[in-house]
């Protein structure tokens, strides 16, 4: 039995869950405390937004974990007040838990940036709920369009994407993969080339954070799978069925896929907490919260006052290592060390056989950087590996090899209930409201 001090872990996303798993591999007590009883792979939510993946193949029971995991317990629960005088963490149905440590790891949700109409009509793509909302809203889309007459079918329908980094392109490239190549499989009375997909992004450049070279072979498969990409292109507001571009531009929307931003929840602002860029909750560079001896945070939500790091999986995942040691060591009377960032590479795929990495060598300034076949079979395997569970990466390695074996054939047709896209929206919301 873990006889170590009491550590509740607030958020099972990638930084928590490497917390919690480091700490009780270290003999610590963990309580993982998540508002939902399952961890969401996000890299893979757009699969599941154009039906590609099912739900449960990207989310994995954190009850599972933890009886996986020896001193780790789970509570379902939605914090609300962090008591750090009397070390204790409230949550919303009133329970109190005690800790000797506290981790925060809540990630972060989409930011609308005070944009008039996108709340009310663009569809996030950050939580399991929403990704299939936008599934819902996609395919109810499809649905209703072929159920028109072929006069009232002289209208195009407009998917528009906000937002041209990972999320944004994966998510553009893949409608625009199931507009060529399921749709007339699925839908034969419909003319694919009525069905628009528009990429908008704020800056010059798709795949900001990559080098220029793969930011231009990213531009040119998006071109070539015929996405309308608009670049250096910022977005003024959104109302039902128009997209108002700053400029005085518009184009006609019948879904909105809001890819364009992240931002704090707004309720770590109650936290009282010294928040930074974004609402994030500042930590020093050995990832105490500051002020606070043993509270640390990790991940999307945290930023380090001089050492602001992307929010990806992969700094989230060594900021939830680096915790547990630090906790660890700070328990048995050891000084604490700083943390330092070793950047693996990143990647981001655009479609079959299409994708782009950037792979870190040791001993090179300068990394490695791949695109097409090669960096989309280890986009891939990255992916299929980091997958928490061995049912999960084989639910998702059987349907993501079906689709690519039939590829044209029925491999789009995943779908839940067949929704318009302005009551999925609506049902996003109100399983995920925020405080």
């Amino acid at each position: 039995m873990n006889q170590g001090p009491h550590v509740v872990v607030v958020g099972a996303g990638f930084a928590g869950i490497q917390t919690a798993r480091k700490l009780a591999d270290l003999g610590c007590r963990v309580t993982l405390v998540d508002k939902h009883p399952y961890n969401t792979f996000q890299p893979l939510l757009y699969q599941v937004a154009t039906g590609g993946l099912n739900p449960g193949d990207v989310t994995y029971s954190l009850r599972n974990f933890a009886g996986k995991h020896h001193g780790v317990r789970f509570t379902c629960g939605t914090v609300t007040r962090v008591d750090p005088d009397t070390r204790t963490v409230q949550l919303e149905d009133g329970r109190e838990l005690q800790y000797d440590y506290l981790t925060i790891g809540v990630g972060v949700t989409a930011n609308f940036f005070g944009l008039p109409g996108v709340q009310e009509h663009a569809l996030p793509m950050y939580t399991r709920a929403q990704a299939i909302a936008s599934r819902d809203a996609v395919f109810g889309q499809l649905e209703h369009y072929a159920a028109l007459s072929e006069e009232e079918r002289r209208e195009d329908l407009n998917i528009v994407v906000v937002g041209g980094g990972a999320t944004g392109v994966e998510m553009a490239g893949s409608l625009a993969e199931m507009r060529s190549t399921g749709v007339p499989n699925m839908y034969p009375e419909l003319d694919r080339k009525k069905i628009k997909v528009h990429l908008i992004e704020a800056g010059p450049v798709l795949l900001a954070p990559f080098s220029h070279r793969l930011q231009e072979y990213t531009y040119d498969e998006m071109v070539k799978r015929d996405v309308d990409v608009r670049l250096n292109t910022s977005v003024a507001e959104i109302s039902d069925g128009r997209v108002a571009l700053k400029g005085g531009d518009e184009i006609e929307s019948d879904i909105v896929i809001w890819a364009a931003g992240v931002g704090a929840y707004g309720w770590i602002r109650e936290l009282g907490f010294e928040q930074g860029r974004g609402g994030r909750i500042v930590v020093d560079n050995m990832l105490r919260v500051k002020g606070h001896e043993r509270i640390f945070a990790a991940g999307d939500c945290s930023i380090i006052e001089d050492q602001p790091l992307p929010q990806l999986a992969q700094p989230a995942m060594q900021m939830g290592v680096h915790i547990a040691e630090q906790i660890a060591a700070h328990a048995r009377g050891e000084q604490l060390s700083a943390f330092e960032y070793w950047d693996k590479g990143t990647m981001a795929t655009i479609g079959r056989n299409a994708a782009v990495a950037e792979i870190a060598v040791p001993g090179r300034s300068k990394a490695l950087d791949f695109t097409g076949f090669i960096a989309w079979l280890m986009w891939v395997g990255v992916h299929l590996f980091m997958l928490l569970g061995g049912r999960n990466r084989v639910g998702a390695m059987i349907n993501l090899g079906f689709r690519y074996i039939a590829w044209g054939s029925n491999t789009w047709n995943i779908v839940g209930d067949l929704k318009s896209p302005g009551r999925a929206r609506r049902m996003a919301v109100e399983s995920e409201q925020e405080r």
